[in-house]
């Protein structure tokens, strides 16, 4: 067997450690820090170390020796904690994970940062507990007091071939022959096999090896549940043995790491490739698109006649429904996966700016697809520095306005229909709309005192667009917002803001749940279907003569309950032949895009329905004003149109035709002049 078959298994597992020892790091009270989160941090230490020292990680395994040391100088009382000693900490960490990443990808770790933070290692030792931490054999985990070896017991002797002074009994419990011989031959790495028998119950070896009872564990917890193993001193009496096997597996486990079994010892949860679940997915979709033609054929056959095959249609359908539902749940992750890294983005940027902030989470188990949560952390990022930064006030700023020094800030994430909210909530100044518009006119942007509020709050979106005084190395260069905004829409999300002067801010992200399947609205143009995202559609009428205006140029806006709204008809964004153009004749469909309201001129409403979506980039190319694509139930291509896209288009036509002296359309609607800017 190649070690390197588990070098995955131990990069996972090791990035997760990391990850709860920066939580617990963040988590620390150091005026009096709490003994269990000390003892989780030094346990996800020694076991990165055990784990690091097998696979031959040398420079990760040395870098963890030290911090493992000093970590147990901190539980023990030895040294006194304070936020700079915390942070040195949280480098260390940081330190680790790099390391961890050069070996996942093959490179070698970089020698001169190693060689500094073992510095800063060992002057924070010398300066603490007035030592050094090289010399010395490592740190044996908490509770982990290793009993002196005692003779061989007359029973186990013999029976074992002789002397096992120096020798460990390793148990696997519950494990399958198949998976048995692969760790054995592991064990096998680590020292030499003396003997071994047994069966899937308990499977015991004795191994005779330099190694610690509890490195072992470490290591071969990387690979089996902890409670799939015990190790211990092989010439120790039974009864002893017996009793120190019981506390073997809760040596080993990491801190705040649930250990759920399944009935029969098994693990209650496999690792599964992304690739692999893609690739369920991809078929699932293909497979309610098949199911939606037959739907559509059967539909057509007289029902009396085919019953049992109408009703036959109805549970597959239902079937196909509830097999993608449990399909799409698998790539769904929590949102505390997105909400854990922030904790210390706040810890480090208030310190920053000089800000007191309190970070609260809400929502943390409300689940999103794995594709979105990667692809929401920068722009989430962006936003929460820019709350710290603009949002929240200094506090003897606060202070002078009668409120807490200490500033809140909010992650909050809670599903609405086939759809995610995730706000960012500040209880700071709010946003300042003459400042706002000052700076856009400054900018050179098109802006009136009729915008409404709305219409301000998207103004910092604008590329180049920033209201600091003087740029920082958190924000004032005019980059970020537009990028963040741009992102969220390639997700096929939006972004809302909502501010009051003097309360604070709230920026609300709308994504769906997973780009895999959507839920639509079928509209006809002409002989062409079309889908309309279900999340952007607020509503349909048909519009009346008198509630039409016409603006300048070619615009035409339409009112409806006293706002007035761009109308944009699809058959000419989109050049569709054999649509409607009288305007009272068609269908208005009121739909919301990058925080705007527009009304869309169709001929038909069809209905709503799941869809699967297709990138019409990869299969195709990138085409204005659509955003995907789909395949109905006959078999026909529909396109899953672009609001913004849709609207930026029409635009661009309307001005064309104007540069070219075109006629804007042959509708026979006169439509009256009226001023609403």
């Amino acid at each position: 067997m190649d070690i390197t078959d588990f070098y995955d298994t131990f990069f996972e597992e090791a990035a997760e450690l990391l990850a709860d020892m920066e939580r617990h790091l963040l988590e620390l009270d150091v005026e009096a820090p709490d003994p269990e989160q000390l003892n989780a941090i030094f346990r996800a230490a020694h076991s990165i170390k055990g784990g690091a020292g097998t696979f031959g990680f040398d420079v990760l395994q040395k870098t963890t020796h030290l911090f493992e040391n000093l970590l147990d100088h901190t539980r023990k009382g030895e040294l006194t904690l304070r936020r700079d000693i915390v942070d040195t900490f949280l480098e260390t960490k940081d330190m680790l994970n790099d390391q961890l990443d050069a070996y996942r990808t093959g490179e070698d770790p970089d020698q001169e940062a190693f060689e500094r933070i073992c510095a800063i290692l060992q002057q924070l030792a010398r300066e603490e507990i007035g030592q050094g931490l090289e010399g010395g054999a490592p740190a044996a985990p908490d509770s982990a007091v290793k009993p002196a070896p005692e003779p061989p017991s007359p029973a186990a002797g013999p029976a074992e071939g002789g002397d096992l002074s120096g020798c460990l009994r390793v148990a696997l419990l519950g494990v399958s022959d198949e998976n048995r011989g692969l760790l054995v031959e592991e064990l096998a790495q680590l020292g030499e096999v003396k003997s071994q028998g047994g069966d899937q119950a308990r499977y015991e070896v004795v191994l005779s090896t330099t190694v610690s009872p509890e490195d072992i564990e470490a290591v071969m917890c990387f690979i089996i549940e902890p409670d799939e193993i015990e190790v211990t001193p092989a010439a120790q009496p039974a009864a002893v043995q017996k009793e120190v096997a019981v506390e073997a597996p809760a040596k080993a486990k990491p801190a705040s790491k649930p250990n759920v079994k399944a009935k029969g010892g098994e693990s209650s949860s496999i690792r599964v490739s992304v690739e692999k679940v893609d690739q369920i997915i991809n078929l699932v979709g293909e497979l309610i698109i098949t199911q939606s033609m037959l739907d559509q054929t059967v539909s057509q056959l007289d029902g009396v006649g085919n019953g049992a095959l109408v009703n036959g249609m109805n549970l597959l359908q239902r079937n196909a429904r509830d097999l993608q539902e449990a399909v799409m749940s698998i790539r769904m992750i929590p949102m505390d996966f997105v909400f854990s890294r922030f904790p210390r983005v706040v810890r480090e940027t208030s310190a920053k700016l000089g800000k007191e902030i309190e970070l609260i989470t809400e929502g943390e188990s409300t689940e999103l697809d794995k594709s979105l949560t990667e692809r929401i952390i920068d722009p989430l990022t962006h936003l929460v520095r820019n709350s710290l930064d603009h949002g929240i006030e200094p506090p003897e700023v606060r202070e002078a306005a009668g409120k807490p020094r200490t500033g809140r800030l909010t992650l909050s994430a809670r599903h609405q229909g086939g759809n995610i909210l995730i706000e960012v909530i500040d209880d700071g100044a709010g946003l300042d709309r003459g400042k706002l518009l000052a700076k856009a006119r400054e900018s050179g942007l098109n802006v009136s005192d009729a915008m409404s509020d709305d219409e301000v709050w998207q103004l910092i979106f604008a590329p180049g667009f920033s209201t600091a005084k003087e740029v920082t190395d958190v924000s004032g260069r005019g980059v970020g917002m537009d990028v963040v905004k741009r992102n969220i829409q390639g997700m096929g999300g939006q972004v809302q803001i909502m501010s009051r002067a003097g309360q604070g801010t709230t920026i609300r992200i709308v994504l769906p749940l997973t780009l895999a399947i959507l839920d639509g609205m079928s509209i006809r143009v002409g002989e062409e279907v079309f889908i309309l995202p279900l999340t952007a559609v607020l509503e349909s009428l048909q519009p009346a003569r008198e509630d039409l205006y016409a603006m300048a140029g070619d615009d035409v806006v339409l009112k409806v309950r006293d706002e007035y709204l761009p109308v944009v008809a699809v058959h000419e964004a989109l050049e569709v032949a054999g649509a409607r153009t009288e305007l009272t004749e068609t269908i208005a469909v009121i739909v919301q895009g990058e925080g705007r309201r527009y009304a869309l001129l169709v001929d038909d409403l069809i209905g709503q329905q799941q869809v699967v979506v297709k990138n019409l980039e990869t299969n195709y190319r990138k085409v204005p004003g659509v955003s995907a694509a789909t395949i109905l139930g006959d078999g026909s291509v529909a396109l899953i149109l672009d609001i913004a896209g849709l609207h930026r288009l029409s635009r661009s036509r309307k001005q064309a035709r104007q540069a070219s002296r075109r006629p804007v359309s042959d509708s026979t609607l006169s439509l009256k002049e009226v001023d609403v800017q």
